[in-house]
């Protein structure tokens, strides 16, 4: 649908859909999403409270859980205050540098969340390939300059967006298709030309998401024959146990990803509320899973978790 044509400058306030074509199933929806936001807070909340008062858990491996931790209270607090307006109090509209603010931390904390499974995979690699040199490879010094450049690159990459948007004029339906601004959602209503937009947006893509999963691929393949090479079939899969978590969180990323990729390739033949719910679980249900994981496969967080909860003495 066409229309006056605007400046990002003068543009009225962009409308958020939520859910379309379920409005009747908005409350229910607050309440699915209201529990996701409260198990994804706290949860990972207590991992860090955890990994900061427990001496045995000051290792590497914590303190890039620890980082993904923070990463998804962003995601989650990135999308929180949209979500909270539309489902809850009906405010559907957000206005265009609010939506820029939003379309940059989400996005951001995207690019971190793959930046910190690439070291954590290399974390993994450094713990079963190479134990004896461990200590000396991850010091606490570069975990903080691991730590720092993956913030710093992810923050590089997701600057130009918001002014590349910004440059472009408006002229349709600016009707956003769910209760946050997404980059792929906003750069179909543009009626300029969205060339750079579109080139930079698969460079990134491809340079950042590609390559860290080629390199979590790579990494795996290494520990894959490192393990092999272990005797015993206990042996190997107790070594294999140690990344089990990573493993799932991976898997957990990067399948979701996947398919919201392909809803949004495939979206003329399937209906829109599917599209809709494919973004929700990317962005609602990773936050939430990857504590509840880890607390279940790491033993030390598991018990120090218990005694929090439920006074157990260990």
């Amino acid at each position: 649908m066409g229309g006056k044509s605007h400046s990002s400058s003068e543009l009225p306030p962009f409308p958020l859909t939520g859910l379309p074509g379920q409005e009747t199933s908005q409350n229910w929806m607050f309440l699915l999403l209201g529990i996701l936001y409260i198990v994804s807070i706290v949860g990972n909340a207590l991992i860090l409270f955890i990994i900061k008062d427990v001496q045995s858990l000051h290792q590497p491996m914590y303190y890039f859980l620890s980082l993904l931790s923070v990463n998804d209270l962003g995601v989650s607090f990135s999308t929180l205050p949209t979500v909270l307006a539309t489902f809850c109090f009906h405010l559907r509209k957000i206005s265009f540098d609010s939506c820029m603010a939003q379309i940059f931390f989400i996005h951001l904390f995207s690019f971190m969340e793959s930046g910190i499974l690439l070291v954590m995979s290399f974390d993994c690699y450094a713990a079963i390939c190479n134990p004896l040199r461990y200590a000396t490879v991850l010091t606490d010094a570069r975990v903080v300059h691991v730590g720092m450049a993956v913030i710093i690159c992810s923050f590089c990459v997701v600057f130009p967006l918001p002014f590349l948007l910004k440059r472009l004029s408006f002229c349709k339906a600016n009707i956003l298709s769910h209760a946050y601004c997404l980059h792929p959602d906003l750069i179909r209503l543009p009626c300029g030309d969205i060339t750079i937009n579109n080139i930079f947006g698969q460079f990134i893509v491809i340079s950042n998401f590609g390559l860290d999963s080629a390199l979590i691929l790579l990494s795996y393949m290494l520990i894959l024959r490192s393990v092999l090479t272990i005797t015993s079939r206990e042996g190997r899969l107790k070594t294999l146990d140690t990344c089990g978590s990573h493993m799932c969180a991976v898997l957990m990323f990067y399948v979701p990803m996947v398919g919201v990729s392909m809803a949004d390739h495939y979206e003329r033949h399937a209906p829109q509320y599917m599209h809709v719910l494919m973004s929700l679980i990317y962005l609602f249900v990773l936050p939430m899973l990857n504590p509840v994981i880890y607390t279940i496969k790491t033993k030390e967080i598991h018990q120090r978790l218990c005694k929090i909860l439920l006074g157990t003495k260990f």
